[in-house]
């Protein structure tokens, strides 16, 4: 606890001066969170799934997706083949954690491989299994979710070949298990996330200001290789290659790229840091000569935006669908001519992350399987969303796309660090954050 306290307290004393934790503070902060996952939520997932044992496989260079946020901080990698064994006995309601691994995987999950006994590795895990007598053994294979489908091929055939008859029957997929693991925010990783999520709107202001964009002159892939920069520099990481658009009126101009005054610019960053993500979109204006604000049409949209986000987040209510609150949210929306389009993910140790999915762009309709999974509390989400509006002087509707990060919890939905209420304006004037 003294060595948690003492990272948090480095990590709250870089926010306030706008940096980042060193590799080796990271790796403390890291170890520390997982060590706090694997002895509090972990036996709360395995009860409430059912499943006593989960068994997690994959070997160096090709880790399965749960298998890379169990590792400790100084692990880059599974170490050759890396079996990972959870086991919940029924009476105590306590969790072993072992690895048929030639090390112990961190301070948190202990080796039990007797190599000189058992030379082979299928044959320790056999034993392990035998030894317990689990009703179930949970694997990671999923139709619906590619990150709790991360056993391979060869592995899982293996593992099947090496077991006894009477323990292949009791084979079941971890998908349930897995899921929750994944979606599943502590109130410690929840002290952290506003300051990702704040770091991530503050290079937005400054990418979408005079100190980045002189208009006539830079161009919207200069931006982005602005953010793409300006992250790593910071000294985080991103999950993907950060994007700017232009919307304008009128056309046929000789360079669509460059930035000039009267654009409506939008951007999708966001960063990684201590194994969180974060998923951010927003708009900015280019004044144009004698303006000082943007134009009425433009600020109505982007409130339209907002209503839509409004809707949406009144449909968050636990054992809810993610189809169930998308239909709901469209027909709300739609009977207030929002033209709203819904596609809203999980978030959290991946940036599209494992829950309930609440639309896609071309599947407004629901979505097949992760449209079908329930809503849980202490889980983030990226409330990502358009409305369109028909503007004069447009030759197509104005997108209004507009994503922010929410935390989810028996308190209701909230925005981990408020909202875009305003467009950001070129010159700046600080944006209405709520």
């Amino acid at each position: 606890m003294k060595k948690f306290l003492f990272a948090m307290s480095l990590l709250l004393a870089a926010a306030s001066q706008a940096q980042v934790l060193s590799v080796r503070d990271q790796a403390t902060v890291v170890n520390e969170l997982l060590a706090d996952r694997f002895e509090h939520l972990l036996p709360a997932a395995m009860e409430q799934t059912g499943i006593d044992m989960w068994v997690v496989v994959a070997r160096e260079y090709n880790e399965d997706p749960v298998l890379k946020t169990m590792l400790p901080a100084e692990w880059l990698n599974a170490r050759r083949r890396t079996i990972l064994v959870f086991y919940r006995d029924g009476k105590s309601g306590k969790v072993e954690r072992l690895a048929v691994a030639r090390y112990n995987v961190g301070k948190s999950i202990t080796a039990a491989w007797d190599m000189k006994k058992f030379p082979d590795q299928w044959a320790a895990l056999v034993d392990i299994i035998k030894q317990r007598n689990p009703v179930k053994i949970a694997l990671n294979t999923s139709a619906n979710f590619g990150h709790a489908d991360g056993i391979d091929h060869t592995e899982y055939t293996e593992l099947l070949a090496a077991l006894p008859a009477d323990y292949k029957r009791r084979v079941v997929s971890a998908e349930p298990l897995a899921v929750r693991w994944l979606e599943t925010r502590t109130e410690r990783e929840m002290q952290i996330y506003p300051q990702l999520v704040n770091a991530t709107h503050k290079i937005i202001e400054e990418g979408f200001s005079e100190r980045v964009i002189t208009p006539g002159i830079t161009t919207a892939d200069d931006v982005v290789w602005w953010f793409r920069q300006k992250i790593r520099d910071l000294g985080y990481d991103t999950w993907f290659h950060p994007s700017v658009e232009i919307q304008r009126q009128g056309k046929g101009l000789a360079n669509p790229d460059i930035i000039i005054p009267g654009d409506l610019l939008h951007v999708d960053i966001g960063i990684t840091y201590l194994r969180l993500n974060t998923d951010i979109q927003q708009h900015a204006y280019v004044l144009k000569p004698g303006e000082t604000a943007a134009p009425k049409a433009l600020v109505q949209a982007f409130a339209n935006a907002n209503r839509v986000q409004d809707i949406l987040l009144s449909q968050f209510q636990q054992g809810r669908s993610g189809n169930q609150m998308l239909a709901a949210a469209l027909r709300q929306a739609t009977a207030e001519n929002l033209q709203p389009t819904i596609y809203t993910h999980p978030i959290g140790y991946h940036g599209h992350a494992a829950g309930p999915a609440i639309g896609m762009w071309d599947m407004q309709g629901g979505v097949p399987g992760t449209g079908d999974e329930q809503l849980r509390y202490r889980t983030a989400y990226s409330i990502e969303l358009n409305a369109a509006t028909a503007i004069p002087g447009y030759q197509e509707p104005v997108r209004i796309m507009l994503e922010e990060d929410a935390y989810f919890d028996e308190s209701g939905i909230r925005y981990i660090n408020g909202r875009q209420k305003e467009l950001l304006l070129l010159p700046r004037r600080a944006p209405n954050v709520e």
